[in-house]
């Protein structure tokens, strides 16, 4: 399969219409504001009995306001794109940015029903951190030795995150992985 956002000269930020990311920023900061709209709607740790970090909306609120800062940014880069006239390149597809969000979501799909079911935390995590850096980050035209690095660095800090993630939760949050 050939990466959606592969191209061979054209920088990240010159790929696509600045439209395309204004839209895509739309879409997200609708999503991540509903998760901290329901986060905030959950009992509050008064309602809970209990202390301000064991209330049940902390992380998915959390999760909510990041994923609306990042729409935002995501949002302002689009707008100060089209401000300076940077329109599309040749390589340039609107569809390459919704392939590359259907990929990412086909990939957190995966994650969540088939690596998280079947195996402990870390390593699915290790292994989806590690394959979402492959992904994304392969390129066509790389030499075997620059092929051989991606792979490495991708499963070093595919490692790294699986493991650290693993001991954030459990030990900072007191959550039990499976």
């Amino acid at each position: 399969m050939t990466n959606p956002l592969d191209t061979a000269a054209v920088s990240e930020a010159e790929r696509l219409h600045p439209r395309v990311d204004l839209g895509i920023a739309a879409v997200i900061f609708l999503f991540g504001a509903a998760i901290a709209w329901h986060a905030y709607t959950m009992p509050t740790f008064r309602e809970q009995k209990g202390d301000i970090f064991t209330a049940p909306g902390i992380v998915p609120g959390f999760y909510g306001i990041m994923i609306v800062l990042l729409s935002l940014t995501l949002a302002g880069r689009a707008i100060l794109r089209s401000r300076r006239g940077l329109g599309p390149t040749e390589a340039g597809n609107p569809a390459a940015g919704l392939a590359g969000l259907a990929l990412v979501a086909l990939l957190c799909l995966v994650f969540a029903v088939g690596l998280v079911t079947r195996l402990p935390f870390w390593l699915a995590s290790a292994i989806f951190v590690s394959v979402f850096i492959v992904v994304f980050e392969w390129r066509a035209g790389a030499t075997a030795a620059a092929r051989r690095r991606l792979l490495a660095i991708a499963a070093a800090i595919g490692l790294a995150t699986g493991i650290a993630v693993t001991l954030v939760f459990e030990r900072a949050f007191l959550v039990r992985l499976p």
